[in-house]
């Protein structure tokens, strides 16, 4: 999709405004990918609608008695159900609309058989404004309305995160809120009370909304589609250049890396699409597609018709078809199979007996073209063709295979057998799916695979054989570099020293002056600094001072994130006329009342509010010119601006992948989602 910059202050390769971030594609742009999510987006408001009138309906037949209602409403029922099931599959054809995902060199001459991407979850508007402004004026005693600019930008920030662009500019988007969260939670979502903020995200294989007021579902939303970006971004790499497919292995192998980060992190996730056993599928999926465009980059040079190469060949398409096998026995697991496209299961098992048939190609030309002669190194080729099978055929020894012509052709063409055999069955399976009807090239790659096959047995066939066939052993698969995920980098938190989970008072101004040239106290800590040894007689504690407080300000410096070293440079010049600090006590938190439990609709899953079913309402925001910095100013650290509220991202943020930004953290909720 074509980029927009919209307003941006960060150091990006092209044209910027004002602005504190990039933000995502243009909504409005009519590319296939932007067209699918946008039919997405509107399945999913028809399922919604569905689902109501399902859910009123049966609380309808449970509360009445009469008979002729009942009827009525059971016949209702039917229709609902009846259109309920054509809009789950309309979903599914989105997920299986693979083809506008490829790159475009797909759609001209081309022999890479199409990847499966992962369609981009869709959400709900959410409105930050109240809420936040409330718990600020609440829980930090300052005006809220000081930091409507940050809200805005938070805002913003989430809303370009539903339309990123299909790059690395477009995961670092993603990345870069999911770390905004990190410091949203711990600053205002206090585990003993609930602000009143639903999250509503869609389930990507369903439609099924999902509303909590927990962060934790927008966090592992936000995840989930950045694995489904990487994916999308693997799909799109040019699979005929090495440094295409050099691309696509490692998004593919990213996307893994953050679907188990999201497993192993969120383990109660209520959507469907992220649950555990969905989740080991998908990483499985994405790791068996990077093994294939590894398979693609061994052969992309070419396959030289020699005996230790053609069974180092066949053993890595061995290798795909294997993890494709797996894939597919995943897939069609309860209750797996009942969400997941059966275009994503035929494409798993038709790939499963392409690669396989493949590998067996490949030993049979290894055995039929190539003959054992004096100058061949027979301990290598001996060695070399007892690695490719668990058990020789037939109980022959692999030198007695090699050096008898008639039984390496026997051999050869039992494997060619089972190549046709398979390719025959990859055939079958691509004509079963109507979705993968529509990919000729797939057709086309298995036609010639069949006829490569067919004309290899024709030209080892003799018509004085009348000998029966043997089925030929399985292939060892053998790889040598396996796809292997690339987890994310969790990195240290935002400090939780000033956090929602504690309570504090509210800022005091506190007039220091020097008696006897000594201040009267001490200080510990670093960022923030903390009070301690005061001197009761001292002019600071007359001004209200108390040991334990802790220093945000030195005159007009903030100071939250500076150490001691720094802290005592700025009051070495304290002079006679004094100077003022900011100082705010920790109170006790042991009062603070539980949070009560949002309700949830029967008729759906349990995680499901009715909150989500209000409509959306335009949101007409009002942008302050001047911010005034303030002690709730705690995010990144950033020398060059005063740090906002909701720490939004500094002019030195380069990325997401294996950079120095906060982009996972460690500091979630360990009890997870909900």
């Amino acid at each position: 999709m074509t980029d927009a910059l919209i307003p941006n202050g960060c150091k990006t390769n092209g044209p910027v405004e004002s602005g504190y971030f990039k933000k995502g594609c243009n909504p409005f742009a009519q590319t296939g990918r932007s067209q699918l999510q946008n039919k997405r987006a509107v399945l999913n408001q028809k399922i919604i609608k569905q689902m109501r009138m399902r859910a009123g309906a049966e609380n309808l037949l449970k509360a009445t008695s009469n008979n002729k209602v009942r009827e009525q409403v059971v016949l209702e029922l039917s229709y609902v159900n009846s259109d309920l099931q054509l809009l789950m599959e309309q979903l599914e054809g989105l997920n299986s609309s693979v083809e506008v995902y490829q790159n475009v060199q797909f759609h001209r001459e081309t022999s890479s058989i199409p990847l499966i991407p992962l369609g981009l979850k869709e959400t709900k508007d959410v409105d930050f404004s109240v809420a936040l402004k409330d718990f600020i004026l609440e829980h930090y005693s300052e005006d809220g309305s000081n930091f409507q600019d940050e809200i805005d930008d938070l805002m913003d920030l989430r809303q370009a995160c539903r339309t990123p662009s299909r790059n690395s500019s477009g995961v670092d988007l993603l990345a870069n809120y999911f770390s905004q969260l990190t410091f949203l939670e711990t600053r205002f979502f206090s585990p003993t009370r609930q602000i009143g903020i639903f999250f509503t995200w869609y389930d990507s294989f369903t439609g099924v909304p999902v509303c909590q007021q927990n962060i934790s579902l927008e966090k592992a939303s936000i995840l989930f589609n950045m694995a489904a970006l990487y994916s999308q971004i693997g799909a799109r790499a040019d699979r005929q250049t090495q440094a295409g497919l050099e691309d696509a292995i490692a998004a593919f192998q990213k996307s893994a890396g953050v679907l188990h980060y999201l497993k192993e992190t969120f383990t109660h996730t209520p959507s469907y699409d992220m649950s555990p056993a969905m989740l080991s599928m998908l990483i499985r999926l994405m790791l068996a597609q990077a093994q294939e465009c590894l398979f693609e980059q061994i052969t992309l040079p070419g396959i030289r018709n020699e005996f230790f190469s053609l069974l180092r060949i066949a053993q890595e398409a061995a290798k795909v078809g294997e993890t494709y096998n797996e894939v597919h026995q995943s897939m069609i697991q309860t209750p797996i199979r009942n969400n997941v496209p059966f275009f994503w299961t035929t494409m798993s098992e038709l790939k499963t007996n392409h690669y396989n048939s493949l590998a067996h190609y490949f030993v049979s030309t290894a055995l039929l073209d190539h003959q054992l002669t004096p100058s061949d190194d027979e301990d290598k080729q001996e060695k070399a063709l007892s690695q490719v099978y668990d058990a020789m055929p037939e109980g022959r020894s692999p030198f007695d295979i090699l050096k008898d012509k008639d039984e390496r052709r026997r051999i050869g063409k039992a494997h060619l057998q089972r190549s046709i055999m398979g390719h025959e069955e990859a055939i079958r399976t691509h004509s079963r799916c109507r979705h993968l009807q529509k990919l000729d090239i797939l057709s086309d790659i298995l036609q010639a695979g069949l006829k490569r096959s067919l004309t290899k047995f024709e030209q080892n066939d003799k018509e004085e054989e009348f000998t029966d066939y043997m089925l030929a052993p399985d292939i060892i698969s053998k790889t040598e570099k396996k796809a292997e995920m690339e987890i994310p980098t969790a990195t240290k938190g935002p400090l939780s020293v000033f956090s929602a989970k504690q309570r504090w008072s509210a800022p005091r101004t506190i007039r220091l002056r020097l008696q006897d040239r000594d201040l009267g106290f001490t200080l510990k800590g670093d960022a923030p600094i903390q009070i301690q040894s005061l001197d009761p007689l001292c002019p600071a504690a007359a001004e209200g001072l108390k040991e334990g407080d802790y220093l945000v300000a030195v005159g007009d410096t903030e100071c939250k994130w500076l150490g001691v070293s720094d802290v005592m440079k700025l009051l070495k010049d304290v002079d006679e006329e004094g100077v003022d600090i900011r100082v705010v006590s920790m109170l006790d938190s042991s009062s603070q009342p539980m949070p009560t439990k949002s309700a949830t609709y029967g008729g759906l899953p349990k995680t499901y509010s009715m909150i989500c079913l209000a409509h959306d309402e335009d949101d007409k925001k009002s942008r302050k010119v001047a911010k005034k910095p303030s002690f709730l100013s705690w995010g990144l650290k950033n020398k060059q601006k005063s740090g906002s509220t909701l720490s939004l991202p500094n002019a030195d943020y380069n990325g997401a992948w294996n950079r120095p930004c906060p982009t996972y953290p460690n500091s979630y909720n360990e009890s997870a989602l909900y």
